[in-house]
């Protein structure tokens, strides 16, 4: 189980240690022995990190991604929940240092209620931020978010999350200070054992660190029935981040970390819902990352007969994890990442469920072949005229950017929300554990075909997704078609494979040199206009509307002759 955690990240080629969780008393000799060897040779092991005093570069982590999709219909891009930064003008005074609990009670309180384009960050969110500017600022920021935010908040980890993405870097003596400051030793962990929210918390932290900053992870995580299931979740999410480079990743899976997460993966099913998550993480993990040897892949070994349409794998970034069912989905990234089905449709009235696992930010609903998404411009479902969505944390309703709140209680884990599409009178209605919403029609403006079920997901999220493979839990009254009556798959679409087996067919994909650069499969026949850059198909030409060389306008795509080569 994931109760021990040694993790040490290199920051300007100095390494601070933090031990996460301790391991129990019978854990082998022979392991810290190893480990301590290991830690003595890591030196400078994994790239430098960028610090604030190293760099220029102090908080633009964002920053340069975040303006083009928005220019055309707003000066600033919709995040589900990140507001736009605002800093402080030339002659503006710096705002008076406040309670930083406060501060960041009062961030996690209204950050459920930042919807509009154009509402400025909440003062506690600026105040933050200019308080982390500097080392001791920064720490006592970090120190607080470990303190006050709660466990049974939904969006408690997102706004760790989110706070610290916005900071600056901090620089080597402040993690030096930070790793002094948690000092947690077996101890340590032992005293706070009856607050899982501090644990909870500081692996968040971490999280978000490693997704910064370049470095070593070291792990250990014996039995310990003792710890709380949100705290396992998170430290494994950390290790994840943390073995994004090969040596992090080779450490870990070296320290039988596969054989602790063999025994979680057993949770995938639990009918507790935040036990279900370490289940989902943990088979997760053992697919892609820290692989057992003689362990049979998920994906080889799941029923997938009865299942004609589930989640598009090859329509999403690598952030989002897809389960080997192709039917539930979560996000543990910093960014908005979406997913849509296998199965779209142009007629007719049609229905599908989806179960809440987490309580936070997703937009789920419908999205067309013309819908297009940013996961790191916060663009979503819902966010452009061709999409619609339900959104059960915030209640509210999207369309086009723009959102109306709905009657629904917020959701919660376990619940049912249902999706009713009806193409003949134009009009989708949502529902929640059975109760139905008024119809919603306005996405019927922009598009009346070509539909998809779709979900967009803020960071650690998830839900569970029927499109007709078992009985509907709360079916509506009304007549109704189930994608997985009338779609198909042949088998070899149903297969979602991990990460390194994916990569390794890729690398045997032979690839023409006339071929489009964009979908590496038709024949590069057109040119934009006016910029005269080509090298793609006209399908793929189409579906741009700027030169991703050049990033002009494109005003026409001609195609050019063809030659047989």
């Amino acid at each position: 189980m994931i109760v021990a955690t040694w993790i040490t990240f290199c920051a300007c080629r100095s390494l601070a240690r933090v031990l996460l969780f301790p391991s129990s008393s019978n854990s082998p000799p022979s392991f810290w022995e190893t480990l301590a060897s290991v830690v003595s040779s890591t030196g400078t092991m994994g790239n430098s990190c960028v610090c604030r005093e190293d760099s220029d570069l102090e908080d633009h982590h964002h920053g340069s991604i975040r303006v083009t999709r928005g220019q055309a219909r707003s000066s600033r891009p919709r995040d589900p929940v990140r507001p736009p930064r605002r800093g402080r003008g030339p002659h503006e005074p710096r705002r008076k240092k406040q309670n930083v609990d406060g501060l960041v009670l009062d961030t996690l309180a209204v950050i459920r209620t930042l919807v509009d384009n154009d509402q400025d960050p909440p003062y506690s969110m600026i105040t933050l931020h200019e308080m982390a500017e500097t080392d001791d600022g920064w720490l006592e920021v970090v120190q607080s978010l470990i303190r006050v935010i709660p466990l049974d908040d939904p969006l408690g980890p997102a706004v760790i999350t989110l706070l610290l993405d916005e900071c600056p870097l901090p620089t080597k003596d402040a993690l030096q200070k930070l790793s002094d400051m948690l000092s947690l030793s077996s101890a340590v962990a032992q005293q706070d054992a009856l607050n899982p929210a501090k644990h909870r918390n500081t692996t968040a932290v971490l999280g978000c660190l490693a997704e910064k900053l370049a470095g070593t992870v070291l792990i250990f995580n014996p039995s310990a029935n003792k710890a709380h299931p949100t705290v396992m979740l998170f430290a494994l999410i950390a290790l994840e981040k943390f073995s994004q480079t090969s040596e992090n990743k080779l450490t870990v899976s070296e320290s039988c970390i596969s054989n602790r997460l063999a025994v979680l993966e057993s949770w995938a099913e639990h009918s507790d819902y935040l036990k279900r998550q370490v289940g989902f993480c943990s088979q997760w993990s053992l697919d892609n990352l820290f692989l057992q040897e003689g362990r049979q892949f998920t994906y080889e070994k799941v029923n997938l007969i009865n299942i004609n349409a589930m989640l598009n794998s090859n329509d999403v970034s690598e952030y989002l994890k897809i389960s080997p069912t192709g039917l539930e989905a979560r996000c543990d990234a910093s960014s908005f990442e979406s997913v849509r089905c296998t199965f779209c449709v142009d007629s007719g009235v049609w229905y599908y469920e989806v179960t809440v696992i987490t309580s936070g930010v997703m937009q789920i609903g419908w999205a067309t072949k013309d819908s297009k998404f940013l996961n790191h411009e916060g663009y979503g479902i819902g966010d452009d005229e061709y999409s619609c969505a339900y959104d059960g944390c915030r209640q509210l309703i999207w369309y086009n950017a723009r959102s109306k709140p709905h009657s629904h209680p917020c959701w919660k884990e376990g619940d049912a929300i249902g999706f009713l599409l009806d193409l003949s009178k134009k009009q989708m209605i949502f529902y929640l554990n059975g109760h139905q919403l008024p119809p919603e029609k306005q996405v019927f403006s922009s598009a009346t075909s070509g539909f998809f079920a779709a979900a967009s997901f803020m960071s650690y999220q998830q839900c569970e997704f029927n499109f007709g493979a078992k009985p509907f839990r709360h079916p509506p009254s009304v007549k109704f078609s189930t994608f997985n009556d009338f779609a198909s798959l042949l088998p070899s679409e149903k297969i979602i494979l991990p990460r390194h087996r994916r990569l390794a067919l890729l690398k045997q994909v032979s690839i023409r040199d006339n071929c489009c650069t964009l979908c590496c499969d038709v024949m590069a026949d057109t040119e934009l206009r006016p910029c005269g850059h080509g090298g793609m198909c006209m399908e793929c030409a189409l579906q741009l509307e700027t030169c991703p060389l050049c990033r002009q306008d494109i005003q026409t795509r001609v195609r050019l002759i063809a030659h047989v080569s």
